[in-house]
């Protein structure tokens, strides 16, 4: 079992920066991805970033890239998410999830280890 816990949501004006922690504990060897995720109120869960722990090439979703990079640090079990040029839209709570199976890393729906969710809110 994987225990995934996240942290540095907040409030921030358009245009600010915000970075997101997850700390993985558990059995985070088993591990081939983590991942980061949103919901905004009334809307479905989407992923928003993607990382391999081998070390491939990051995923992406299209109305973050060029503005949020996701790190991580394998030694450390921690996941990152920096966030730059926000915009009100990116307003949702963020999760990070992790999944076992390397070939789940892009069907999101296999993702079965979730932290609680960290809020970011982005005034207009």
């Amino acid at each position: 079992q994987v225990q995934l816990v996240e942290s540095g949501g907040g409030s921030v004006a358009a245009g600010g920066s915000l970075r997101l922690s997850c700390a993985a504990s558990g059995y985070t060897g088993s591990l081939s991805c983590m991942g980061w995720f949103r919901q905004a109120q009334g809307e479905p869960r989407e992923a928003v970033a993607i990382a391999y722990r081998s070390g491939a090439t990051p995923w992406y979703d299209d109305s973050v890239k060029g503005r949020f990079t996701v790190s991580q640090d394998s030694a450390a079990n921690a996941l990152y998410l920096q966030m730059n040029s926000l915009k009100p839209e990116d307003t949702a709570m963020y999760y990070c999830a992790a999944v076992q199976v390397e070939r789940y890393c892009r069907d999101f729906g296999r993702y079965d280890s979730w932290g609680q969710g960290t809020q970011v809110t982005v005034s207009s």
